[in-house]
């Protein structure tokens, strides 16, 4: 028997919390499973693994930004309903990388590339991101990345 999609875990998740009357994960649940099916139909594909990844990584970052403008306007109610959200959509995501493995994953890309400046930072970048995909914070590598090729 084949291993389980991550598509297909997260729809038997939702069949759980339906089951269970999980009222707020099921919702955070179907809003997932929505991101995924509007990218499908968008693009006419349906999505791997490597592609679910990347909806819930722009999903992780979207929870982020609201948290920090609802928190800067004093709304925790929308914020506490961010953050929920946010560890129900991180549980799908594989363990994050530590500092170390990020910094040992940027040293592997550079020397693989053959960058040598910021200029060649997108060859390092295309090596990195299917590593680095759902284990760490883009913004971040890509930061590790800079200071690496100008330092």
């Amino acid at each position: 028997m084949s291993q389980e999609t991550l598509k297909q875990r997260i729809e038997t998740d939702m069949k759980s919390a339906l089951r269970n009357r999980e009222k707020e994960r099921l919702g955070t649940v179907r809003l997932i499973l929505a991101a995924i099916k509007q990218r499908e139909v968008d693009e006419r594909i349906t999505l791997d693994d490597g592609q679910v990844l990347a909806v819930l990584d722009k999903m992780v970052k979207q929870r982020r930004d609201s948290i920090a403008q609802y928190e800067g306007a004093g709304r925790n109610d929308l914020a506490d309903q961010e953050k929920y959200e946010l560890g129900i959509i991180q549980a799908y995501l594989p363990v994050a990388l530590s500092d170390a493995e990020l910094d040992t994953l940027v040293d592997q890309a550079v020397a693989a590339s053959g960058a040598a400046s910021v200029k060649d930072m997108g060859k390092a970048m295309a090596l990195l991101r299917p590593q680095v995909q759902g284990r760490g914070d883009m913004g971040a590598v890509s930061a590790k990345l800079k200071a690496k090729l100008s330092g």
